[in-house]
């Protein structure tokens, strides 16, 4: 029965044990220290927009050339297009994540490369979007409807309306 073990490295990633975090690595400085510690041998995702308006096969060449300059640094890099002007980057392993992000950014055509909810505009943005480390605005905009709609619901929270007495 033992014989039909997994061994720990071929089990799926949320079955591993965490890799030990060694806290002596953390700059309090810098909080992108503690997620590249935290997301270290963790897969994970990146979106990246390319600027201009290009069609999804230049997207396509784009976002490959790219890949290929990671993967001669040896980052192993999947990349999936999303839209005419959208991909994802997945990594295998998330502690890379920030050097490749500003690899990405550094590119003529990269607009804004997305990770861990922080939009990092790139080289190719406009100078309106070049606000450093966003947040994504569509978040900020579905909390102040929530805010909105929290407010009105406070003012009458009743399950049927009021009867007017006759």
């Amino acid at each position: 029965q033992k014989d039909d073990d997994i061994e720990e490295g071929d089990l799926p990633e949320h079955k591993r044990p965490p890799a030990p975090i060694d806290f002596s690595k953390i700059d309090p400085g810098k909080p992108e220290s503690i997620l590249k510690l935290t997301k270290k041998g963790k897969t994970l995702m990146m979106f990246v927009t390319v600027s201009g308006n290009p069609t999804e096969k230049e997207t396509e060449e784009i976002t490959s050339l790219w890949q290929g300059g990671l993967f001669n640094a040896n980052y192993d890099v999947q990349r999936f297009i999303v839209g005419s002007n959208r991909a994802i980057f997945m990594l295998r392993d998330g502690g890379y994540a920030w050097e490749i992000k500003d690899f990405l950014i550094n590119q003529d055509r990269c607009a804004d490369v997305t990770l861990e909810g922080q939009v990092y505009p790139g080289k190719g943005a406009e100078e309106s979007d070049k606000v450093k480390n966003k947040t994504k605005p569509e978040k900020a905009q579905k909390k102040k409807d929530a805010d909105k709609n929290a407010n009105s619901n406070k003012e009458d929270n009743r399950a049927t309306k009021h009867r007017e007495d006759l």
